[in-house]
């Protein structure tokens, strides 16, 4: 017999279905779900939509008996519920032949993830039975562990939120049994890789895998259980409640055995893992190179060799990684280093390159296992579940293109609903209307058009030459989205926003159907970019692991690409459009997911918050599309079948046909004939009113059926009692009487026991006065005979210590004679070697004191220190001395050792300056402090200097602006000095253009001064070809490094020859034909504190240095 269950329309705890609410306001909205929430009735419809309260609880409602009884029945049939959803979904799909997709939204926490797994679930318990049915849908169920394992974390809304959006198509046959599915993944929030929010966790993984692998994989792995021990790791929230991760990792396990990966496939996730949380620990430190630049070196290079060791990566390649960045254009390479914040820029970027591959890898592995293997055509049913619209009071990037997917929902929605109403009223002959709606379309263009949207604009700022920050992406945006209607910015051209102080300057607001979200610019370029360095992509293509080089196609040397790859929001924006046409060619289900409070607990709602998401779900837009029409809609006999008992004419059967029935009715009641219209198969109410004045009417008349039920059935109980009471009083005297002779007789039988008891009593307490005397006599003769054989065991043992005593004492008497004995010989040979034994122990003591105490006392590792500790005897002056001259040239050569061969060099050069110019020039004691840069311009790097780069073909190891002497007027013109190993060279340092250039052979010698400037004279060879013009007379602010490495580079250039180095306060330098004497005096500083240059004569230059100086 079957059951009848409540109908949508029954015992209703507030409304169940939003569309006939009245009267429509949000306030109303809300209370209805509280009062329905309050009752334990998470579920309530919009038309066909679902709204679905996160209890935070668990409730009896999906129970087998549940599922059996909202199969195949009617969505409006029972109580609102989401198995009355995928049911209609699940028969549509199979019985129509409509491919059909559930839409799953809602913000973290409000239960997207268990409402899809809801859904799958019912669709596998009410679809077909068999061994291979069976394995598909274990197949398709057991892929939800793995992608939250790897895709879900805990937030402070959720303890398991995911955090990638997920779309599956599950492939059914014509009988409606599933053939298997393909996965679709979208924005992984791959930025919790690295870094997590204030009481957040990383992916389950990473806690799964240190808690629940056993001690022999962590070993393989390299990792410890510690999760302390992992920069990656948020520590805050490292354990939660109510999540068992060993369990976990176990179920994890089982379910990728299941779903299809091999145990090497495993093992080589768990590898990349492992690699991951090893990369977090990486860390990075300065170090000065000689031109200045500052470049990275990794500190503790321990976590880094693991990390190659399990991804089978050759140590120093990724490390040059880190500390290196190759650009690569048409017809060259420039390698530039990498500095400490660069560096961790790029570990970043990698740990959240390799996760996210590795998770869509994962994807692509699961599609491949749970793919429909047969050729024919399929039924589709898909499920999304993707993030709600989110408005935070920071918002990013991120949000900004969840909230762009979301309003494409939106649009699709808004379509798809107008659709189907649209197709029921043609199909019922109800004329259609038009119905006034928001169109969101214009804020969808404002985003995603192609030449003036906001993502295109941001693409073209990520790809344009220059300097490209998120300030000019802004000013962009205020530039060319200032009139739209939708867009507000304080710094765009419409004035209306300057003086809007709630709009802060780096900022932009969009007014979105949900309400207007505020984004902060910073960060969109670097996150739209999404950088990897091409050399660790190469890095990674390069290992042998048998995963990673699948993970990086794009570094392969002999497939480079030098094209930018695309952006994160054009890759997120044709992902959408791909979503969006896919799912226009489906019958679209939605499941609204609304969260209550933000505490996670139950039985408490928040207002504010439940008012914020329907606003941004946009229900209430929702439910007035639905109600621009016909409000309410039922089939014929449903309706006739509950309101028949309103009508004389229709109660209780009627025998025609239910149209007829229902039009009488409707006549008999006198409902206004605007208020409804016929179809073909279903009776449309307008309103809401007209609605429950029929369901008023309807209890009113139950009322009266009760009662007259309830009259009837009163009537015959009493009749019925009365002659059970008639009946029952014949019985009960018979057993009455009966009960009183059973009752006397036993009262005489208990007198006779009473009796027989005392007497027996009186007997067994004489024995036992008997038998107690009987053995207190037997305990009185065991106590006696005890306390004799103890006083006679005393008595032996005494005698026993007397005896042990005595004997004892016999052998000390005899041991002390012994001693005396020995002790005596001993004597005669002592007196004859006392001495010798006395002195080489002395000997012995004294030696081992003083090098204790020369250990404690040893001056520190300095070369320069000169302390030592002082002699303690005479007798040691020698080893004295030969042991600090032994320590000095230890210490000397620990310090060489410490030397790499840069510094080695800087120390060459210093030295050499010092032979060259110590007590010989005065400005050298200043510059002893100074570093030997070299490249003070930094040549290679400067753009303003690229030409004259190019120009020179060897590499530079000096350059430095210095000051030309005119001879006509002593006057200085700025020069470019570049030294390399075979060449000086003088540029112009406004064009760069080569002035001069003279071969290092064709030198002959420097002229310096002995005084505090900075004036040096080059002496070329007469009849070279560098010599037309005569000697160079150069100023520079580095003359004893220039002088230096002139020096030093000039004698490996002539073979050995010494470059000669004259001081001299007066010297000759050859002008063309001409020989000028420079003269170098004492004078008042002039200019600032510099030296001066002045043309005395013809034949005199007179610089004066001042004495100051």
């Amino acid at each position: 017999m079957e059951v009848k269950t409540k109908s949508l329309l029954d015992n209703m705890i507030g409304v169940g279905d939003m569309v006939l609410l009245e009267p429509l306001s949000e306030d109303s909205f809300i209370e209805n779900l509280r009062k329905r929430f309050d009752h334990n009735e998470i579920y309530t419809y919009i038309g066909s939509v679902v709204i679905s309260m996160n209890p935070y609880k668990s409730m009896l409602i999906y129970s087998p008996e549940k599922v059996e009884e909202y199969r195949n029945r009617n969505f409006y049939e029972l109580s609102p519920h989401i198995y009355a959803l995928a049911d209609e979904a699940y028969r549509s799909l199979r019985d129509q032949d409509k491919d059909q997709c559930i839409l799953i939204t809602g913000e973290s926490g409000a239960g997207k993830t268990e409402a899809s797994k809801l859904v799958m679930s019912y669709v596998a318990a009410v679809c077909g039975k068999g061994q291979e049915v069976n394995k598909v849908k274990e197949q398709l169920l057991q892929s939800n562990p793995v992608l939250e394992a790897f895709g879900n974390a805990k937030t402070v809304r959720n303890d398991n939120s995911s955090r990638f959006g997920k779309y599956m198509d599950i492939e059914f046959d014509f009988k409606g049994d599933p053939l298997g599915g393909v996965i679709s993944n979208y924005l992984l929030e791959k930025s919790r890789v690295v870094k997590q929010p204030r009481g957040e966790r990383n992916f389950h993984i990473f806690y799964q895998l240190l808690s629940g692998a056993s001690d022999d994989t962590l070993k393989k792995l390299k990792l410890d259980r510690d999760f302390s021990k992992y920069n990656y790791l948020s520590l805050d929230s490292a354990v939660v409640n109510g999540l068992d991760d060993a369990t976990s990792f176990r179920t994890v396990r089982n379910a990728m055995q299941i779903v299809g990966f091999m145990e090497d496939e495993v093992q080589s996730v768990l590898e990349l893992v492992a690699a991951v949380l090893k990369l977090g620990n990486i860390e990075f430190k300065p170090e000065s190179r000689c031109n200045g630049t500052d470049e990275s070196r990794v500190k503790d290079k321990n976590d880094l060799k693991e990390m190659c060791e399990l991804l089978g990566i050759e140590q120093s390649v990724l490390e040059r990684a880190f500390s290196y960045r190759t650009v690569e254009a048409k017809l060259e390479k420039v390698s530039t280093t990498l500095n400490v914040a660069q560096a961790y820029y790029a570990r970043d970027a990698l740990a959240k390159n390799l996760y996210s591959r590795l998770f869509s890898w994962i994807v692509t592995r699961i599609n491949e296992s749970i793919k429909a293997q047969a050729k024919t055509r399929h039924k589709v049913m898909g499920v999304l579940d993707i993030y709600g619209f989110e408005i935070f009071d920071d918002n990013s990037f991120e949000q900004f293109i969840i909230n762009y997917c979301n309003e494409k929902l939106q649009q699709i929605f808004i379509e798809l609903t107008l659709r189907e109403e649209q197709e029921e009223y043609i199909r019922e002959d109800i004329e259609w209307t038009n119905i006034e709606y928001f169109n969101n379309a214009i804020i969808c263009d404002l985003i995603e058009n192609h030449q003036n949207g906001i993502l295109a604009m941001l693409d073209e700022e990520c790809l344009r030459p220059g300097t490209v920050t998120d300030e000019t992406f802004l000013d962009k945006l205020n530039t060319i989205c200032a009139q739209h209607q939708h867009f507000e910015s304080r710094l765009s051209k419409n004035s209306k926003f300057l003086t809007d102080h709630s709009l802060p300057h780096s900022c932009f607001r969009i007014q979105h159907y949900a309400g207007k979200v505020l984004y902060r610019v910073e960060g969109f370029v670097d996150k739209n970019n999404d950088l990897l360095y091409r050399d660790l992509s190469q890095a990674m293509y390069k290992a042998n692991h048998s995963l990673i080089k699948h993970l990086f196609p794009e570094g392969n040397p002999a497939k480079v690409n030098l094209k930018r790859p695309p952006t994160a929001g054009f890759q997120f924006k044709a992902s959408v459009g791909t979503l969006m046409r896919n799912l226009q060619t489906k019958n679209p289900n939605y499941i609204r997911c609304i969260k209550p409070n933000d505490k996670k607990a139950p039985h408490i709602f928040t207002e504010s918050l439940v008012c914020h998401q329907v606003r941004y779900l946009g229900l209430m837009e929702n439910v007035r599309v639905r109600r621009a029409g016909y409000a309410f809609r039922q089939a014929y006999e449903p309706c006739l079948e509950r309101y028949k008992m309103l009508c004389k004419r229709t109660w209780p059967h009627w025998r025609g046909p239910a149209r007829e029935g229902v039009e009488m009715l409707m006549a008999d009641l006198q409902v206004p004939a605007e208020e409804f219209s016929y179809g073909r198969s279903k009776i449309f109410i307008r309103n809401p009113r007209t609605l429950f004045f029929l369901e008023e009417r309807r209890r009113q008349c139950l009322q009266d059926l009760a009662t007259l039920i309830q009259k009837i059935y009163r009537g015959w109980k009493c009749r019925t009692h009365f002659l059970l009471l008639k009946k029952s009083q014949i019985v009960v005297a018979a057993w009455y009487r009966r009960y009183a002779q059973e009752k006397k007789y036993q009262k005489i039988k208990r007198a006779t026991t009473v009796v027989q008891s005392y007497t027996r009593g009186w007997q067994a307490r004489k024995l036992l006065r008997e038998l107690k005397h009987q053995k207190r006599c037997k305990e009185a003769v065991t106590t006696i005979a005890a306390y004799w054989h103890g006083t006679q065991a005393r008595r032996e043992l005494r005698r026993l210590k007397e005896e042990a005593r005595r004997r004892h004492a016999v052998a000390v008497i005899w041991a002390y004679w012994k001693g005396l004995k020995v002790r005596r010989e001993y004597r005669k040979f002592f007196r004859a070697n006392a001495g010798k034994k006395i002195y080489n122990f002395t000997i012995q003591r004294i030696m081992q004191k003083y090098f204790l105490g020369l250990k404690s006392t040893l001056p520190s590792m300095s070369p320069i220190d000169k302390n030592w500790p002082v002699r303690p005897y005479i007798f040691l002056d020698g080893v004295h001395t030969e042991l600090r001259r032994i320590f000095h040239l230890w210490r000397c050569k620990k310090y060489r050792s410490r030397f790499t061969e840069e510094k080695k060099a800087v120390y060459e050069e210093k030295l050499e300056a010092s032979e060259l110019f110590k007590d010989k020039k005065a400005l050298y004691p200043s510059s002893v402090s100074q570093p030997f840069k070299g490249d003070y311009l930094e040549i290679s790097k400067n753009p303003k200097y690229q030409k004259l780069n190019s120009s020179v073909d060897e590499k530079v190891l000096l350059a430095d602006v210095v000051n030309k002497i005119n001879r006509a007027n002593g006057k200085g013109a700025t020069r470019i000095l570049l030294l390399t190993k075979k060449n000086v060279v003088l540029a112009d340092q406004k064009t760069g253009q080569v002035k001069a250039s003279v071969a290092l052979p064709d030198l002959t010698s420097v002229s310096v001064s002995t005084q505090n400037d900075g004036f040096f004279a080059l002496r070329l060879k007469e009849g070279s070809a560098s010599a037309v013009k005569g000697d160079f007379l150069l100023s520079s602010e580095h003359l004893i490094e220039t002088i230096t490495k002139l020096h030093h580079i000039g004698s490996a250039a002539s073979d050995g020859e010494q470059l000669n180095v004259d001081i001299a306060d007066e010297f000759l330098v050859q002008f063309k034909q001409d020989k000028v004497c420079v003269k170098f005096i004492q004078g008042a500083p002039k200019n600032g504190n510099g030296a001066s240059c002045k043309r005395k004569n013809n034949r005199l230059l007179e610089v004066s240095v001042p004495a100051s100086a």
